[in-house]
C-alpha cells in the first residue's frame, strides 16, 4: 500500500499507523488486562514454537523479552488504537506484533523498522491469526479481571454482609412486600438475604471463568488451523494455563469458537445478573437508610461526606447510589455486548474489541463497586431502634391469626386495626374470645420468623 511515515521513536511499525489514520474517532482504548492478554499469549505462543523447533531459540528468546515487557505495562504507550477499528481487532493485533517485533530488535541492537532479526508477521505471529488471536486475548483478559479483582471483592462483600445479618440477627422488624407491611422478619434475615445474592454471585463470576477459559487459539485464520503445527494449540493453551492461573483448554470446535462471541456472552450475562443483584441490595439499604425522620429509619449508614451545598445537616446514601449507576452501567455494557454477540457473519465475529472493552471494564467496575460498598458502607453499619418498634403496629402480624380463627375473620380484624389506628392486638382481645395470654402466645413475633407445623395458614403476597 506504499509507504508510512511513522514516528523515529514509536515502536509500532506502518500497519499501526495506518490504522491510526484510519480510525481518528478519539473514543477509548482497550483496557490494561487486554494489552496484558496479548502479551501473554505472544509470549506462549513463541516459546511454544521454539519448542516445536519452528523458530530458533535466540529469536523466541528476544520476542518472550519483549511480549514480558508488554505484560508488565511497560510498552502501554505503544498501544495506540481505539476500539472503534476493524471488527476483527486486526489493527490490534498488529500493533502488538509490531511493538513486540521492534522492542525485541531493539534488545538485540538492531534497527527499528528493519524486521530483522525479527519479522512481526513471520515470527511474533507465527501460528496465529487475528481472528483466533483477538477472541482469546478477550477471554483471558477477561480472566485475569474476574479472578485479580471481582472474586475477591465480592467475598469481601459476603463476608460483610454475613457479618451483619449476624449481628442484626436479634433485631426483628417488620416485613415488607410491594413496599406495604408484611409479617415480621429479622433484620438479620434481610441481610442474610443480600448475603445469598452475593454468594450465588461468587459461583456465577466462577461460572464465567469456566466459560472463558475455552479459547480460539489455534484456528488461525478461519478456524481452520492453516499454517499452524498441529501440536501448536494445545501446547500454547497449556502455558496460558500456567501463566493465568486458572484452567486454559484449546476449543473442542473452532469454527464455533471464531465464528461466535459466545463464551463472551455468556460470561457477561453473568455480569448481569451479578448487576442487577448489587443493584438490589444498594437500593434496598438506600431505603432502609431513608430519613432519618421521615423516612423508614432502620439502618443507619456511615457518614461518608455532606449531602447538600444548601442543607446544613444531611447526608445521604451516596455509596449505594454509586453502586446502582455503575450497575446500571454495566447492564449498558451488557446490552452492548449481546448486541454485538449478534453481527457474526460466516466465520468471524465483527464487534470483536467492542466487546473486549465492554466485557473487561464492566467486570473491572463490578469488582470496583462491590469492594467500595464492602468497606464505606456494609461494614459501618448501625440497626436503629425504629424496625422493633413498628412491629406491635403492624397489620400484617394477623397473618398468624388465620390459622386460629380463619382468614376472613383475621383480615377483618386487620381492616377494622388500618382504620380504628388499633393495634391487631387491640382488636382481637375485642372481637375473640381469645383472652390476653393466648393472644400474646400467638402474636409473639419471635414465633413468626420460620415455618412451624402449629402455625399452618393461609399465605400470599
Amino acid at each position: 500500500m506504499g509507504a508510512m511515515k511513522v514516528p523515529a521513536d514509536a515502536l509500532w511499525g506502518a500497519g499501526t499507523q495506518r490504522a491510526v489514520h484510519n480510525f481518528p474517532i478519539g473514543g477509548p482504548r482497550f483496557p490494561r488486562r487486554f494489552i496484558k492478554a496479548l502479551g501473554l499469549i505472544k509470549l506462549a505462543a513463541a516459546e511454544t514454537n521454539a519448542e516445536l523447533g519452528l523458530i530458533p531459540r535466540d529469536v523466541a528468546g528476544a520476542i518472550t523479552a519483549a511480549a514480558a515487557e508488554v505484560v508488565a505495562g511497560d510498552l502501554d504507550d505503544h498501544f495506540v488504537l481505539d476500539i472503534f477499528q476493524t471488527g476483527s481487532g486486526t489493527s490490534t493485533n498488529m500493533n502488538a506484533n509490531e511493538v513486540i517485533a521492534n522492542r525485541a530488535i531493539q534488545r538485540l541492537g538492531g534497527e527499528l523498522g528493519s524486521k530483522s532479526p525479527i519479522h512481526p508477521n513471520d515470527h511474533v505471529n507465527l501460528g496465529q491469526s487475528s481472528n483466533d488471536v483477538i477472541p482469546t486475548a478477550i477471554h483471558i483478559g477477561a480472566i485475569l479481571a474476574i479472578q485479580e479483582e471481582l472474586l475477591p471483592a465480592l467475598r469481601e462483600l459476603l463476608d460483610a454482609l454475613n457479618a451483619k445479618a449476624e449481628a442484626f440477627h436479634h433485631v426483628i422488624k417488620t416485613g415488607r412486600t410491594h413496599l406495604q407491611d408484611a409479617t415480621p422478619i429479622r433484620l438479620g434475615q434481610e441481610f442474610r438475604g443480600y448475603a445469598g445474592q452475593v454468594e450465588r454471585g461468587i459461583e456465577r463470576a466462577e461460572a464465567a471463568l469456566r466459560e472463558l477459559g475455552e479459547v480460539a487459539l489455534g484456528g488461525t485464520a478461519v478456524g481452520t488451523g492453516i499454517n499452524t503445527h498441529p501440536e501448536f494449540a494445545r501446547r500454547a493453551a497449556a502455558r496460558l494455563s500456567e501463566l493465568v492461573g486458572e484452567p486454559v483448554t484449546e476449543t473442542t470446535n473452532h469454527f464455533q469458537a471464531q465464528a461466535t462471541l459466545d463464551n463472551a456472552v455468556a460470561a457477561s450475562g453473568s455480569m448481569r445478573v451479578i448487576a442487577t443483584s448489587l443493584f438490589k441490595i444498594a437500593n434496598d439499604i438506600r431505603w432502609l437508610s431513608s430519613g432519618p425522620r421521615a423516612g423508614l429509619g432502620e439502618i443507619e449508614l456511615p457518614e461518608v461526606q455532606p449531602g447538600s451545598s444548601i442543607m446544613p445537616g444531611k447526608v445521604n446514601p451516596v455509596i449505594s447510589e454509586s453502586v446502582m449507576m455503575i450497575c446500571a452501567q454495566v447492564i449498558g455494557n451488557d446490552a452492548a455486548i449481546a448486541f454485538g454477540g449478534t453481527t457474526g457473519n460466516f466465520e468471524i465475529n465483527l464487534t470483536m474489541p467492542l466487546v473486549a472493552y465492554n466485557l473487561i471494564r464492566e467486570i473491572e467496575l463490578l469488582a470496583a463497586a462491590a469492594g467500595n460498598f464492602s468497606r464505606r458502607a456494609v461494614s459501618g453499619i448501625k440497626a436503629t431502634r425504629r424496625g422493633p418498634e413498628t412491629v406491635e403496629r403492624g397489620l400484617m402480624i394477623a397473618t398468624a391469626l388465620a390459622p386460629v380463627i380463619g382468614y376472613d375473620e383475621a383480615a377483618a380484624i386487620a381492616k377494622e386495626a388500618a382504620k380504628t389506628g388499633e393495634t391487631v392486638r387491640e382488636v382481637a382481645l375485642r372481637r375473640t374470645q381469645l383472652g390476653e395470654q393466648r393472644l400474646a402466645e400467638i402474636l409473639d413475633p419471635s414465633l413468626m420468623l420460620e415455618p412451624s407445623p402449629d402455625r399452618v395458614g393461609s399465605g400470599g403476597a
